[in-house]
């Protein structure tokens, strides 16, 4: 059975996988910036390959986009859509990796980086390989949508690697074919058998040996070591303090009051405000770290006006904006742009904290 969604640690989903999902709404004629909006999610904060979301967020967001398309299918939609890079350091491991049985044994090990909720079993078999695929929380009216979109992910992953299906390949479904499956059919390269016991992918034994196109040795050691870092990074740093700050890095409007975080997390308040102080945390110096770092990108990386970016960040006007800036890091804006900007030949170094902010 698996662990209510209460008492399992929320590691977030990766926003960029909402963000393809809303590129699929806009085909079926839904205003994809307004329903992110209504879940208090910035539609320009979701194209990253690092970025994660709040569970709670990223299940609301596709719980609407089902309701709102009335495509229940999304989840294969959304698989062909998932093309190896889009994955991280993990799609990097897995094209590079040397073999189909290595790629999928890196899928097997490291999925949590991007599906915290999932966790793959591989069994042996005689003359086959099964990888069954398990959801460790209740998903409710979602599960199926997360089967859909991982295991025929799978499937479109293995195309891509050897550049056509992976031969004698298979998918298993528990419970009776849904009505939708026909009409997307044509787009699952493998067979599919409802009514298994279980949710899975089976590959012949044989066909682990096959060689990957993509194939690179140095990239594949460099890419299994950063999935190593991140997921020590991801499931080390799950305190509440950074379950916090994934709200807040993502929210529409910005800043986020602390009534619509406590919200979005389902804590009161004061329990919000507790807990962050357990952990030495403080909900305006959380604010003040991701407004500091929003700053610096738009200052270097855009040639947007201090008016603009005051706006974006919340402030009534660019002067609020720049006292905070120089009390952050004792330069103004401006400076900082010039400085940034007149040595970008340089090595750039972390970006700056505010002053005070713990680590």
């Amino acid at each position: 059975m698996g662990t209510s969604t209460s008492r399992q640690q929320d590691l977030g989903l990766p926003a960029i996988y909402l963000y393809l999902l809303a590129k699929l709404l806009r085909t079926t004629g839904v205003d994809d910036r307004l329903l992110l909006q209504q879940v208090s999610l910035d539609p320009n904060r979701l194209h990253s390959t690092e970025r994660r979301i709040a569970r709670s967020q990223a299940s609301e967001f596709i719980t609407r986009a089902l309701i709102e398309s009335g495509e229940p299918g999304l989840g294969i939609l959304l698989a062909n859509e998932l093309q190896l890079p889009l994955h991280g350091a993990l799609g990097n491991a897995v094209m590079s990796s040397r073999t189909l049985g290595e790629a999928l044994d890196l899928m097997t090990r490291f999925l949590t980086l991007r599906a915290p909720q999932l966790s793959i079993v591989r069994q042996q078999e005689p003359d086959r390989v099964v990888f069954q695929v398990r959801c460790g929380i209740d998903l409710g009216p979602l599960q199926g949508f997360m089967m859909d979109a991982t295991l025929f992910g799978c499937v479109v992953m293995g195309t891509q690697l050897l550049g056509t299906p992976v031969s004698g390949a298979y998918v298993r479904r528990r419970g009776r074919e849904p009505g939708y499956f026909q009409r997307f059919r044509h787009q699952i390269p493998v067979p599919v058998e409802y009514g298994a016991d279980d949710d899975a992918i089976v590959v012949p034994a044989s066909e682990l040996a096959s060689t990957l196109r993509f194939s690179d040795e140095q990239l594949a050691a460099s890419s299994r070591a950063q999935c190593e870092q991140a997921l020590q990074a991801l499931t080390a740093d799950a305190g509440f303090g950074t379950r916090v700050r994934r709200v807040i890095e993502a929210s529409h409007p910005f800043p986020p009051k602390l009534a619509r975080v406590a919200s979005t997390l389902f804590v009161s308040e004061r329990t919000l405000k507790r807990r962050l102080q357990e952990e030495h945390h403080n909900f305006q110096t959380l604010v003040d770290q991701v407004r500091l770092e929003r700053a610096q990108e738009l200052l270097v990386g855009t040639g947007t006006n201090l008016g603009q970016i005051a706006e974006a960040l919340g402030y009534a006007d660019a002067a609020n904006f720049t006292r905070a800036f120089k009390r952050w890091t004792d330069t103004s804006p401006s400076q900082y742009r010039h400085h940034r900007l007149s040595s970008v030949s340089l090595e750039p170094g972390p970006p700056a904290r505010p002053r005070g902010a713990h680590a």
